[in-house]
């Protein structure tokens, strides 16, 4: 997968002077082995840092190195000036972590008080206004220690992919999808680049494509990848000038930044005037990291790279769509496992979802888009999506907004994709989260969250809302249990 960040991370020990510098020494090198029988690559800093000078030394042995995830670990006490100097001065991620004590008869020269130190550095922390991670219980055995780094290396994945992203979008937000349209300004307070389009532009470099020599080595490969799903070939050849076409405004337009995501208006006026619906391109160009939110979603495309960066696998941005009836429910009674019937809905897409996150695929018709605009006629300019089922397994739903006040907010709630027939249209799939009910009323609708949700294709709540939280993101919902009352729910059933 290209366009997300590859974390190198670093670790530097920290020794206040009127503790033992081997102490230090020794549990840093506990640990960093504990890192390799986990398989988690971590570049060890020689310098163990005392004071300000031992400070700018680990600084450049870690820039030598290219680390881009810094890990300042308190083997003893540790010096709170410094070790708070390396996270303000050092341009990436950080996270704090503390030797635990190994044994009682250790405790009297081997004492390393870093229980104490982790006070004193969280403080010192907020005197420079910064905001590392730090775990739930950071103090730890260097087995416990390298269990938080392996997931740092996650949390640091998201945290390097914004700050190196730009966003391109085409064409207004829609009228009739105003909840897609958010202040841009929050992207630039997350050091998130963007460069909004008119949908002439798009047009003009999709017409400079037309004979490009790439576009039949592109339809083999989408002819590979459907297999006996090649419903509409035909359609192919616009579709493969449409994938070049972005991918060379990404290439051309990147600047500064390294990575890239789209968010692109997609219809009506799409289809007549480009003659196909972009919807198995998105999934293409998700599926490489790269995801291409469809009705000019920003804060969708957004959230999607997040998820990406987070999983390193593919992932897709389906409307929260419909419920599932009450037949389907009981005839399918054993499928879902004790959930309630308002814990199920059908989380649906015209066709953006990568194959690789699908149960079947094939290329089909946008039959929305086919009712309006080719009313009663063969498909020909609705054509261009890929559907089926969306493959049963753990998901998570995802998304970082921006209210119209301009204020961030974001909501995670973990679940699952049951393997039961949704005998719809559309990449779709019946999702089912606990809690579902009250999480849609007082979060989706209470908070004023759009109808697109990400979604990644595994459990990863834990890492999203760590990230959130080094992001400073200070409203970060969940489905909350029956026992947890929402703000302003009524508790009166």
């Amino acid at each position: 997968m290209i366009n997300i960040p590859k974390v190198k991370l670093g670790i530097v020990a920290v020794s206040r002077d009127c503790f033992p510098i081997e102490l230090s020494k020794k549990r840093s090198n506990a640990v960093v082995e504990a890192c390799k029988k986990e398989k988690i690559e971590i570049f060890q800093v020689d310098t163990i840092v005392e004071n300000e000078k031992d400070c700018l030394k680990a600084l450049k042995e870690l820039k030598d190195a290219n680390v881009n995830a810094l890990v300042v670990y308190l083997g003893n006490f540790g010096p709170e000036g410094p070790e708070t100097i390396l996270a303000q001065k050092f341009q990436g991620p950080t996270m704090y972590a503390a030797a635990s004590e190994e044994a009682a008869d250790g405790l009297i020269d081997g004492r390393g008080d870093a229980y104490c130190g982790m006070l004193n550095a969280s403080y010192n922390l907020a005197l420079r206004k910064l905001n590392p991670y730090i775990s739930e219980y950071p103090i730890g055995t260097p087995n416990e220690i390298a269990h938080m780094i392996s997931h740092f290396h996650q949390v640091a994945a998201v945290i390097l992919g914004i700050s190196k992203l730009k966003i391109f979008s085409f064409g207004p937000r829609p009228q009739d999808f105003l909840a897609c349209n958010a202040p841009i300004k929050p992207l630039y307070d997350l050091g998130i680049e963007i460069m909004e389009n008119s949908e002439l532009d798009l047009f003009e470099a999709f017409n400079n494509h037309k004979e490009d020599s790439r576009i039949k080595d592109v339809v083999k490969e989408m002819e590979k990848e459907l297999g006996e799903g090649n419903a509409y070939p035909g359609i192919l050849e616009r579709l493969a000038q449409y994938e070049i076409t972005l991918k060379d405004w990404m290439e051309n337009n990147l600047g500064a930044s390294e990575y890239a995501v789209f968010a692109n208006k997609c219809w009506p006026a799409f289809q007549t005037q480009f003659g196909m619906v972009p919807c198995y391109v998105n999934s293409r160009l998700a599926s490489l990291g790269i995801p291409a939110a469809c009705e000019t979603d920003i804060y969708g495309a957004l959230s999607e790279y997040i998820i990406t960066c987070a999983t390193e696998i593919p992932a897709t941005l389906l409307d929260i769509n419909n419920s599932v009836p009450e037949d389907m429910f009981n005839d399918n009674i054993k499928s879902f496992k004790g959930y309630k019937l308002n814990e199920l809905f059908m989380g649906f897409h015209c066709g953006n979802t990568p194959k690789s996150c699908m149960k079947n695929a094939a290329m089909k018709y946008q039959r929305i888009m086919h009712r309006q605009l080719e009313p009663g006629k063969e498909p020909d300019i609705t054509r261009g999506t890929l559907e089926g089922a969306i493959r049963p397994g753990d998901i998570t739903l995802f998304r970082l907004q921006s209210t119209a006040g301009a204020q961030l907010r974001s909501y995670v709630a973990e679940g699952e994709v049951i393997d039961v027939n949704p005998n719809s249209f559309g990449g779709i799939g019946i999702f089912a989260i606990k809690d579902m009910a009250r999480f849609y009323r007082y979060v989706l609708i209470g908070k004023r969250y759009p109808h697109h949700a990400g979604v990644a294709f595994k459990h990863i709540g834990k890492v999203l809302f760590d990230a959130m939280k080094m992001l400073g993101i200070e409203d970060i919902s969940f489905n909350q249990p029956e026992n947890m009352l929402y703000k302003n729910e009524n508790p009166f059933k």
